[in-house]
């Protein structure tokens, strides 16, 4: 018997004597024919019972369990919650009036191996519709972790998927209410694991002794995290409750924490370096309970340099369920630091300063002498501590506390020139997550990198001097020189208007073109040098498609005593009096949130459409505000147009490679002020100033070159197609393509067995298409010749049509949207398009729908009035929308958008050999997107007045032999073809409407009584298969 691709059933055997012999689980055996529970009370009750628990006690606690695991006025997430809660603190139950309550411990987590760890397979769950999951591991009778198998050949990702259905309100969510794990695994993928609710983008993978290679990853990793005692390690301390989404740790925050747990113990500081997007303020939190968990005295402060993220950590916290004092002033800090409560509090670093300070040293030594009282262990959290651990600010904090345990916190690479104070602060490296680690762990995104260059020159020096020279008559040489010192020369400030607007230009063409921007999947942050740069920026996007999807944030507040001394009377606006005209105008509308400024209620409302709808707000303008402590995973672009250096330009770049789909490969930084000119090779960071002390991976972040990059992301993808494709038999048409990928697809086996193929043919053309795209408007300067370019092309209309072969033969849609929307921008705007262009900018009103509205000439100048006048592209921009809503249409009624693509193709042929006739081609476009639009001919029966009945109709009259067949079998259809299928579709529309269940779509149970409801009429089985294919595209059935 062949080892390959053996069945699932071999890997299940195999992992249940994992657990068994290895792990040490109990196996209770194949529970597929018993009436299975999440509380097995049959197991609990005898072992609360040996726990020394009275049976009065033992029924009030699982009537408690019970209830929360079951409360019918909450969602799955509130009951996991609150059975969580019992399982970490306990069950309190008083059986008698006056006697005290106590608590029955469902788990016991000092002793690990005194707990009942069992396994059973094939656990049927009876509900809305019967499961059975692979396996349920089982504490105590409480099921808290749920695997899926699937064989080598079969997605991991499909073991995902049937875990996350079955967690729905109609499968079995009553189920999950005490499940805290949620496995997924194959031989050859490995192991996933989530929880209750996590999507499926968002599982993880565990990482550990990455040199032991000698067994299944799938095996490795089920040893690893389900091992009795760090199952419960994580169980206890590592399960969070964040604002309606439960969550697991990722390898690092749990390795990072224990090292951090192990430094508390021995009361040392250090430096926790996770990288920027890996997870900081998770860890935070589950390290900040643990510690007030374990020692009844300690008190923890949070200390950040930014009120934005001194929010952020409340806001962190508090969906947490952690209670947190934020105090207001360093007085209200030290009085709560030598107070016993609260335990848990954050504060800015700036309150432990003092502005009045002549000699700084004898002010420490006078704090040294004179440390503040504190109450209780105390323990510091610095967080983005590479901004401050060398400030005098510290040094101030670290005399005032001389007690406490400083803990450091950052995302950034440490420079050499800082180690030696942050050492002497916090400590050495507790624990480090580097940027090369995060990229290769998928957790944050790679980053690429362009340098853009705006001439900014003007032609006449000369020019400039005399303008300056008339400006300036009434000064004298010193004032002259004062001016010229603060402004540099002249021509920066005079072309300044233009250079910024050729970078709107630049950003406006990149949203136009490039993948995700171009599909309102993306977003994008400009930053700008100054709040007056900034305002002028937001100025230049409001005169275009971009008004009202653009937003500055700076935090300015416009009040009158910035302008009272600007007047100058010369009828022009300064600095200061543009910025404050600017947000004036800008907060006019705004009604201020409680508590809050107009400024601070319109930066939230747009940071909150940024993150959650990025279609709705484009781009940010901004100058430092959000480039720390803000993340926004459809950020895509950064545009840099501002001098930035160390931390804080690291920290800008890494605001666009946060996590946000499989369409997301990279974050992009554009710069226009060339900041990685000076370092070597423009795309190496910090190699020379960067800390190597620590160990592990090396600290570089490499930034690559886009267009290098590009070149060698879609050489790779073709190379993969190719190699993908190698095996299909000679001569590698479309016959041997689909017998390769699909087999024989009247066999369902067949197309099970080759899905494997099927889904990386899928993946990789999609991978293909987006390599593509990113550079296809730079093959040349990638390096490719024209027979290169002409050979891509060709590759890639190959892999895209074998894609859409054997996605057609095989009856799939692929469920991967996001690469629809990139197969589309690369047809749309790269292949049959001259060149990129935005087709519906105006009130989302599609240019189809403007011709019938307006008619063809108000349609092409309001739409296409930037083409200034070229026919061709005029012409071929209409053709293309009247193609795409034929494509996007033909599922509803086949046969007229069949005929309506001929007409489409006849007029087309007609426009290319009859060029000067160009006013008969304009009425022949308009007559047929006219008829595209209305969905059907206007000269149809009268009888025919619904879309459904009109497309039975049509698709009727497309086959002629079922019609004579029918003229044959039945003497009533006794008149002209046309009258035949008008009855017929009469027939067929009252016969569906009356054999239709509720909720029939996807249900192949009920499909098929519409089926056979249709075969009565039809006696043609192929014929119902084609018609059912209309049917379910009609929204009226």
């Amino acid at each position: 018997m062949s080892l390959i691709g053996q069945a699932e059933r071999v890997t299940q055997n195999r992992v249940v004597a994992l657990f068994r012999d290895e792990l040490g689980y109990r196996y209770l055996g194949n529970w597929n024919d018993r009436d299975n529970g999440n509380i097995e009370e049959s197991l609990l009750g005898p072992w609360l019972t040996a726990r020394g628990h009275t049976p009065a006690q033992i029924s009030m606690a699982l009537h408690r369990l019970r209830t929360e695991a079951g409360h019918h006025d909450r969602s799955l997430y509130g009951n996991n919650k609150a059975v969580y809660e019992l399982l970490r603190y306990g069950v309190p139950v008083k059986t008698e009036a006056g006697q005290v309550t106590e608590l029955v411990h469902l788990i016991d987590w000092q002793h690990p191996e005194r707990n009942d760890f069992a396994v059973a397979e094939e656990v049927t769950l009876k509900g809305g519709h019967e499961r059975r999951p692979d396996m349920v591991l089982y504490v105590n009778g409480i099921a808290i972790g749920v695997l899926e198998l699937k064989n080598s050949r079969v997605s991991l990702s499909d073991g995902i998927r049937q875990n996350l259905s079955n967690q729905r309100p109609e499968f079995n969510a009553g189920f999950f209410s005490t499940v805290q794990f949620v496995f997924a695994g194959n031989d050859s993928e490995g192991l996933q694991y989530g929880t209750i609710g996590t999507p499926e983008k968002m599982f993880l993978r565990w990482k550990e002794d990455e040199a032991d290679n000698s067994r299944y990853k799938l095996d490795k990793y089920l040893l690893r995290m389900c091992d009795k005692q760090r199952l419960l390690d994580l169980l206890q301390h590592f399960v969070l409750f964040d604002g309606g989404i439960k969550k697991l740790p990722r390898v690092h925050q749990y390795f990072g924490i224990k090292a951090a747990q192990q430094h508390v113990r021995e009361r040392r500081g250090g430096i926790l370096w996770h990288t920027q997007g890996s997870g900081k303020s998770i860890v935070m939190v589950l390290l900040a309970r643990w510690i007030l968990e374990h020692n009844p005295q300690a008190r923890v402060a949070i200390i950040t340099d930014r009120d934005e993220l001194d929010k952020q950590i409340l806001r962190v916290f508090t969906d947490a369920g952690e209670a947190m004092q934020r105090s207001r002033s360093g007085r209200e800090l030290m009085r709560q630091l030598a107070s016993p409560s609260p335990r848990l509090m954050c504060s800015l670093v700036h309150k432990f300063g003092r502005r009045d300070v002549a000699d700084f040293d004898a002010f420490i030594k006078e704090l040294e002498a004179q440390p503040s009282p504190t109450v209780g262990e105390v323990f510091v959290f610095v967080d983005e501590c590479h901004r401050t651990q060398s400030g005098k600010l510290h040094r101030t904090m670290k005399a005032m506390l001389p007690n406490a345990v400083f803990i450091g916190f950052t995302g950034t690479p440490l420079l050499a020139q800082d180690r030696q104070t942050s050492l002497e602060v916090f400590g050495h490296y507790i624990h480090t997550y580097k940027f090369s680690e995060g990229v290769e762990d998928g957790v944050v995104l790679d980053l690429v990198y362009e340098a853009r260059d705006i001439d900014q020159r003007l032609g006449s020096q000369e020019h400039i001097d005399a303008w300056f020279e008339a400006k300036t008559r009434g000064l004298n040489g010193w004032q002259k020189a004062e001016l010229r010192a603060q402004w540099g020369t002249m021509q920066r400030v005079l072309s300044s208007r233009s250079r910024m607007d050729r970078v709107v230009s630049d950003i406006l063409f990149d949203f136009g073109v490039k993948p995700r921007l171009s599909n309102s999947r993306g977003n994008a942050i400009l930053v700008a040098s100054s709040i007056y740069e900034a305002c002028k920026y937001f100025a230049l996007f409001q005169k275009t498609p971009f008004k009202g999807r653009c937003a500055v944030v700076t935090s300015y507040n416009p009040m009158t005593r910035d302008v009272t001394l600007e007047e100058t009377g010369a009828n022009t606006e300064s600095d200061k009096q543009f910025i404050y005209n600017t947000y004036t105008e800008l907060l006019k509308n705004v009604a201020p949130a409680p508590g809050k400024s107009p400024t601070e209620t319109y930066e939230e409302q747009a940071k909150h459409l940024f993150a959650n709808e990025p279609a709705s707000m484009k781009l940010l303008v901004v100058v430092d505000k959000l480039l720390t402590g803000y993340d926004a995973p459809p950020c895509t672009y950064l545009y840099i147009d501002k001098k930035m250096q160390d931390h804080g330009l690291f920290q800008a770049i890494c605001r666009t490679n946060r996590l946000d789909g499989d369409d997301k490969d990279f974050g992009y930084i554009v710069d226009y002020k060339d900041l990685f000119k000076k370092v070597e090779n423009a795309i190496a960071v910090y190699t020379s100033e960067l800390d190597h002390t620590a160990e592990g991976a090396s600290p570089e972040v490499l930034l690559q070159d886009r267009v290098a990059k590009g070149s060698e992301r879609l050489d790779a993808a073709i190379e993969v197609l190719e190699l993908l494709c190698e095996p299909v038999e000679p001569p590698k048409g479309e016959l041997e393509h689909i017998h390769y990928f699909c087999g024989n697809t009247e066999i369902p086996t067949d197309l099970a067995e080759r899905e494997p193929q099927r889904s990386a043919l899928y993946k990789a053309a999609a991978a293909l298409v987006r390599a593509y795209a990113n550079i296809a408007d730079e093959l040349e300067a990638a390096g490719y010749t024209p027979g290169d370019i002409e050979r891509i092309k060709r590759q890639l209309k190959h892999y895209v049509d074998v894609r859409e072969i054997v996605r057609m033969a095989s009856g799939e849609t692929l469920d991967l949207k996001a690469y629809e929307a990139d197969m589309r921008h690369l047809i749309d705007t790269y292949i049959e398009a001259d060149q990129p262009r935005k087709i519906s900018p105006f009130d989302n009103m599609g240019l189809l729908e403007l011709i019938v509205k307006t008619g063809i000439g108000e349609a092409i100048a309001r739409q296409l009035g930037g083409m200034k006048g070229n026919k061709t592209a005029i012409a071929e921009t209409i053709e293309n929308n009247v193609r795409s809503k034929i494509v996007k249409e033909q599922t509803r009624d086949p046969a007229f958008y069949e005929k309506m693509s001929v007409l489409l193709e006849e007029i087309i042929r007609f426009r290319k050999e009859k060029a000067d006739e160009y006013e008969a081609y304009l009425i022949r476009i308009a007559d047929l997107a006219k008829r595209i639009q209305a969905g059907h001919d206007e000269t149809l029966p009268s009888r025919l007045d619904t879309p459904g009945k009109r497309a039975l109709y049509n698709n009727l009259m497309a086959n002629p032999a079922l019609m004579s067949a029918l003229r044959e079998s039945s003497p009533d259809y006794d008149g002209k073809p046309v009258d035949e299928a008008l009855a017929l579709a009469i027939k067929l529309d009252e016969t569906i409407r009356h054999a239709r269940p509720d909720g029939w779509r996807g249900v192949q149970a009920r499909e098929q009584v519409i089926k056979a409801a249709m075969f009565e009429v039809l006696k043609d089985v192929p014929e119902v298969e084609r018609l059912f294919l209309i049917i379910s595209a009609q929204t009226e059935y």
